[in-house]
């Protein structure tokens, strides 16, 4: 039963972890694995607190490794997100080359269709003039062949002067109409030809347009691929990454298991969790979260408690903000999760990973929003657990909280 701070309830615990993200490459991983988990311990400490000692060494060298890796899958992270913004950039560009290519290949299909045309107007004016020619040379050659004898004629019949006036007025005018529309006709020609090589001069810019946008397209073309090509291998090496973030998580969980570490640990856990509960808290009504507080908590619990029942999230939620209230812990959440070495998803980077694909379910979500309103089933613990012998407290499935 769920019930809002301030109420009677019971205790219960949580679990450690630690900040940060991490990268390693293959052979590292199994390296470092195998030199974690299997260190050798030799022959059998005489003390108690050899074997702390031991196993907090061999912690903390986990540790060192793990925060030594960290930035460079966040390098990694980075670069890839670089180099996915540039894809964007370059799809734009690529668009707007192909807006520009249709463009132009538009422009010359009307510049192919208007060169067409003007070479068929100018084969009708060449046509044209050719028979307008021919015409002429039919009417001089008739003229030369009789000899004038038309125009004689018309001279010889006309019965007045202005009769004689006007036949060598109308002789005189078919040859200059037969002048002038020759020469109308040559002119036009040569204005149909000027036109024509004026157009294909634009047909050949064009070409050259679409020949420089083309050669652009495939560039871009040839980046975007090689640029693909180098988050394809990013994406390997963050997924490996991400792999060894788990291996530095079950490895460092591993060790925490030991038994002498983990009474020591266990101890001093106690401790604090009854030093917390002693001591001076703050009310719910104090804090004010946002929206970037309810998406860290909602991916912790799914790291934390993705596979447990709704229950147990609302649990994992209740040991973050009883620690938020506490004056014993740090007064953010932010603070409460990545403070070193207790929520082990932040400290072997599946948090982060988590983060950066925001997997926290509806459940994860509706967890962290009773959390933050101050539902809690587990009263006032702050520490929480797989079970082990010896450990006491709520448990809820897969978890005691203490």
């Amino acid at each position: 039963m769920m019930k809002k701070r301030g109420e009677n309830l019971i205790f219960k615990p949580h679990r450690s972890g630690g900040a940060g993200h991490t990268f390693i490459s293959g052979l590292l991983t199994a390296a470092l694995v195998s030199a974690l988990v299997f260190i050798p311990q030799g022959e059998v400490f005489a003390t108690t607190q050899q074997q702390i000692d031991q196993a907090q060494a061999e912690k903390d060298l986990l540790e060192a490794q793990r925060l030594a890796n960290e930035q460079a899958l966040n390098e990694l992270r980075t670069q890839h997100g670089e180099l996915m913004t540039r894809v964007g950039e370059l799809s734009g560009e690529l668009e707007n080359i192909s807006d520009n290519l249709t463009a132009l290949e538009a422009a010359m299909v009307q510049k192919q269709a208007e060169i067409e045309e003007t070479s068929a107007a100018l084969d009708e004016a060449v046509a044209t003039e050719e028979w307008q020619y021919e015409c002429m040379v039919i009417r001089v050659r008739d003229m030369y062949e009789r000899g004038d004898q038309d125009f004689i004629s018309a001279l010889l019949s006309a019965k007045s002067i202005s009769e004689m006036l006007t036949a060598a007025e109308f002789f005189e005018k078919i040859e200059e109409y037969d002048q002038r529309k020759f020469q109308e006709f040559k002119d036009n020609r040569a204005f149909i030809e000027d036109q024509k090589a004026r157009l294909e001069m634009e047909r050949a810019e064009l070409e050259s347009l679409i020949a420089e946008a083309e050669a652009e397209q495939d560039k871009v073309n040839g980046i975007i691929a090689s640029t693909r090509d180098t988050i394809n291998v990013y994406s390997g090496q963050i997924e490996d990454g991400e792999a060894a973030a788990l291996a530095y998580e079950a490895a460092i969980k591993a060790k925490e298991q030991d038994l002498a570490y983990l009474k020591a640990k266990l101890a001093e856990e106690m401790a604090m969790s009854r030093a917390a509960a002693n001591g001076v808290w703050r009310d719910i009504s104090q804090v004010t979260f946002d929206e970037n507080d309810r998406y860290l908590l909602a991916n912790l619990i799914y790291c934390e408690a993705g596979g447990e029942p709704y229950e147990g999230q609302v649990a994992v939620g209740a040991v973050v903000i009883n620690r938020l209230l506490s004056a014993k812990y740090p007064d953010t959440i932010t603070g409460v999760i990545y403070q070193r070495s207790q929520f082990s998803p932040a400290g072997s980077g599946r948090l982060a990973i988590a983060l950066a694909q925001n997997k926290a379910t509806s459940s994860c979500y509706q967890a962290a929003d009773e959390a933050m309103r101050g539902v809690t089933n587990v009263g006032t613990c702050v520490y929480f657990r797989t079970p082990i012998e010896g450990l006491t407290g709520i448990q809820i499935g897969g978890h005691i909280f203490y």
